[in-house]
């Protein structure tokens, strides 16, 4: 891994690489997405079946081939061994509970003049989930995305997810029936996003498009936002660990690697003002590194996209971190809830060397689904809220608009909006009569 100390003269330029990570990544593939977005948009299933034998190795001959059965589910989650049910009910009970303490509710205020204000909440009435796929499958995410939606009052979930040469992992089938999955697709990337996106073939388009993917996925959800509404524009996975001193350099280099081995494109970077377990963890990587089943993933990620930053104290650390708002931040200092308030931007913060991201990952509660690439400034991690709509709600009584009726007309003909104005008018001219 490449070290960047920030007392040198070319960090400001080495670091500027990094943080416009996200950018660079989206404009490479843009026009190639734009054009399988279009393919399937103007040819429907002829697209989508060219774009499965070209990425995933096998003919589909009906939009039939590409639904994942609900017996195929059902039959996956009753093989599965009685310790990998229990865990997956683990996950799925403590990731509802969580959601479901976000869940907000219609609210009306009323005010003594007679006016009633409020927000009515409604949930989406059908939702696209996309499941990453390919280089691995991730039954995780199915539950992250699901339970939101499931929380939210969904009504519809579609569900895509690539099956390489017609394959789906077990694991990810059950995950299927466990959330009463009963319309999902054996399409990944773009094309998935396409589908859900514009629905083709008797295949409905969704509300909302939510889900993790790599540069392709993001890339496409970002291009069909307006079309329907997406949660964020999230790729590549990436991880940022503040360290000092008393962090220990083997959970640093595990934690650093367990996003190295998703994808060529993830980003693992250490934060520190100890160049002592900087040597440390770049040598335990070094070890664990030819050791890893997704060794040649890792080592591209590790070579290309990662990187161990010394800095000059804890301060310029939190500075750091915050500059790159990473979708995952661990601090592992002697005391991380005193850094804590310090962290502005970071899709999920993991405090503590007990609290490696992939509890986050999996069951901690709270989802998994996270902005990346710098978007944890201006983005939040997936929510029930992702799945809901709010309608402003507005009754003013008589002696309201008595009351303000002037004032508002007043502001309409300010903006020349002479209608605008009138339709108060006349209502207050009746009101004096």
């Amino acid at each position: 891994m490449k070290i960047l100390d920030t007392r040198i003269c070319e960090f400001d330029k080495e670091f500027a690489k990094i943080l416009e990570r996200g950018k660079m990544d989206m404009g490479e593939v843009s026009s190639i997405v734009q054009g399988i977005l279009e393919e399937i948009k103007n040819e429907g299933f002829g697209a989508l079946q060219r774009h499965i034998a070209r990425f995933d190795k096998w003919e589909a001959k009906s939009l039939q081939d590409l639904q994942i059965s609900q017996t195929q589910c059902a039959k996956a989650y009753n093989d599965l061994p009685k310790d990998l049910k229990n865990a997956l009910h683990l996950a799925y009970d403590r990731i509802y509970a969580f959601h479901q303490k976000q869940k907000q509710q219609t609210w009306i205020d009323c005010e003594p003049n007679g006016t009633m204000l409020g927000s009515k909440l409604t949930p989406m009435e059908r939702a696209g989930l996309y499941i990453p796929g390919g280089k691995a499958a991730y039954p995780s995410s199915v539950l992250m995305n699901a339970i939101p939606a499931i929380v939210a009052g969904v009504k519809e979930i579609v569900l895509c997810s690539p099956a390489p040469y017609n394959e789906l992992n077990p694991l990810l089938l059950a995950a299927l029936h466990l959330c009463n999955i009963t319309e999902s697709y054996k399409v990944g990337g773009a094309s998935a996003i396409g589908l859900m996106a514009y629905g083709i073939d008797g295949v409905k388009k969704a509300d909302v498009i939510t889900g993790p993917g790599n540069i392709f996925v993001a890339c496409a959800k970002k291009l069909v936002f307006g079309e329907v509404n997406i949660d964020m524009v999230a790729g590549p996975s990436e991880i940022a660990i503040i360290a000092d001193k008393s962090a220990n350099p083997q959970y640093v280099a595990y934690d650093l690697l367990s996003q190295a081995e998703h994808d060529e494109m993830a980003s693992s970077i250490l934060i520190s003002d100890d160049m002592g377990l900087i040597e440390k963890v770049q040598a335990q990587i070094d070890e664990i590194l030819p050791t890893m089943p997704r060794y040649k993933i890792a080592k591209k990620s590790i070579e290309n996209r990662s990187v161990l930053i010394h800095t000059r104290d804890i301060n310029e650390s939190i500075e750091i971190a915050n500059a790159l708002a990473a979708e995952h931040l661990e601090i592992l200092t002697k005391a991380p809830f005193e850094v804590l308030p310090f962290i502005k931007h970071a899709g999920a913060i993991f405090l503590g060397e007990y609290s490696s991201e992939p509890i986050g990952d999996y069951l901690a509660g709270p989802n998994h689904t996270l902005p990346t690439g710098g978007s944890a400034r201006f983005f939040s991690p997936l929510s029930v809220e992702h799945f809901m709509k709010r309608s402003s709600i507005i009754s003013f009584s008589r002696n309201a608009l008595k009351q303000m009726g002037e004032s508002c007309a007043m502001l309409a003909e300010c903006e020349s909006l002479h209608a605008h104005a009138q339709a108060v008018l006349k209502r207050l001219d009746s009101i004096k009569e």
